[in-house]
């Protein structure tokens, strides 16, 4: 039995040596996935052009304006004379956000009077305008008390901290969920495409009629692939890492441990596919569209589940990434361990083994 698998096993690497183009392909591929995705879904926004009208003229309104303009964040694109001026530049979108300054803003500051600063801001984008207005209070709050001398005591003292991601980077949140998806999506197609490949090749049906189990197909099928992924996963770990500076607070053994599960499961599930498609054609797009979409839209990746609507929360429940997202998450940016992840681990280990046993019936249907 080990011989067979073993033989298994050693054919399949000579099929990957004896491609290099795919194998190309499928090291180099991560990489770029996660950098421009790692850029595409970044929701930071910088150098947005402001328009400013400044009816105040005064050493303050200036030193507003200094604060404002010395962040990465807003970039002066037009000094303003009237309203009419500012509709006209938000419509041509030659500025997305305006700040009007009052006449007597320097008086009002200075006796800590309520001081109106109105900000116009571009709501036809609706997610960047909010994080235009997150923006705006933040450096309006640091600059009242930058300024302030006099100490108000409100009845309620709200201090804020954010841990795990203090400065709310987004790629912080977005990078471990696309090593997730890449990592799905690689996967299932490498077990799919080698077993659809052999189908239109004919040298399958070969295999089938060999003195071989249908779960020794299975297995010699798998582990070389398991090894290919683990390396795939390692390098989008690492660009993730020195490329988008995502921190890494917990266990690398760990991680690596779990991610094998997680590659486990997509390759199991790649198998499942390739054994009901056709052709390879079918199977890329199928492996595509049933790794892609559920991994994007239902796993947590980009959208709360909490927000689900609760039939699209049962399904989130099928979505190996779900878990995984949990998994990888809490390693790099809290530090957690296996004690804490040993459930969703166990979760992806079932699902794995479920497509595994389900791939080694379809292979024994057809020896039969």
């Amino acid at each position: 039995m080990k011989t067979r698998i073993i033989s298994i096993i050693r054919k399949e690497f000579i099929h990957i040596i004896r491609d290099p183009r795919s194998l190309l392909i499928v090291i180099l591929m991560p990489v770029l996935m996660i950098v421009l995705y790692g850029y595409a879904f970044n929701t930071d926004i910088k150098d947005i052009e402001t328009g400013v009208i400044d009816y105040n003229q005064s050493a303050l309104s200036r030193k507003l304006l200094d604060t404002f303009f010395s962040s990465e964040y807003f970039t002066p694109a037009a000094n303003c004379q009237s309203m009419e001026q500012i509709e006209d530049l938000i419509k041509s979108r030659r500025i997305r956000v305006a700040l009007i300054i009052p006449k007597a803003f320097d008086k009002s500051v200075r006796k800590n009077f309520a001081t109106p600063v109105q900000v116009i801001i571009d709501g036809s984008d609706s997610q960047a305008a909010t994080i235009i207005q997150n923006y705006v209070s933040t450096i309006l709050s640091g600059f009242i008390s930058e300024i302030s001398q006099v100490q108000i005591q409100l009845p309620i003292d709200v201090r804020y901290q954010f841990w795990y991601n203090p400065e709310l980077k987004t790629a912080h949140f977005f990078v471990p969920g696309l090593i997730a998806m890449i990592l799905v999506m690689i996967s299932a197609l490498l077990t799919c495409i080698t077993i659809a490949r052999e189908k239109e090749m004919g040298t399958l049906e070969q295999i089938l009629v060999s003195p071989i189990h249908p779960y020794e197909i299975v297995i010699g099928k798998v582990v070389p692939y398991i090894v290919l992924a683990f390396i795939d996963g390692l390098l989008i770990l690492v660009v993730g890492y020195a490329w988008f500076n995502v921190p890494f607070e917990g266990s690398l053994v760990q991680l690596m441990l779990l991610s094998l599960v997680y590659i486990y499961t997509a390759l199991s599930f790649g198998l499942v596919i390739s054994t009901v498609v056709p052709s390879l054609r079918v199977a890329m797009l199928m492996t595509l569209a049933i790794t892609l979409m559920p991994t994007v839209l239902l796993s947590g990746f980009i959208f709360p589940i909490e927000s689900m609507p609760p039939v699209l929360r049962w399904i989130t429940f099928l979505v190996p990434a779900c878990y995984f997202l949990k998994i990888i998450r809490g390693i790099l940016l809290k530090g957690i361990g296996i004690e804490a992840l040993w459930q969703q681990m166990l979760i992806l280990f079932c699902m794995g083994t479920f497509f595994m046993i389900a791939s080694a019936k379809r292979f024994k249907s057809r020896l039969e």
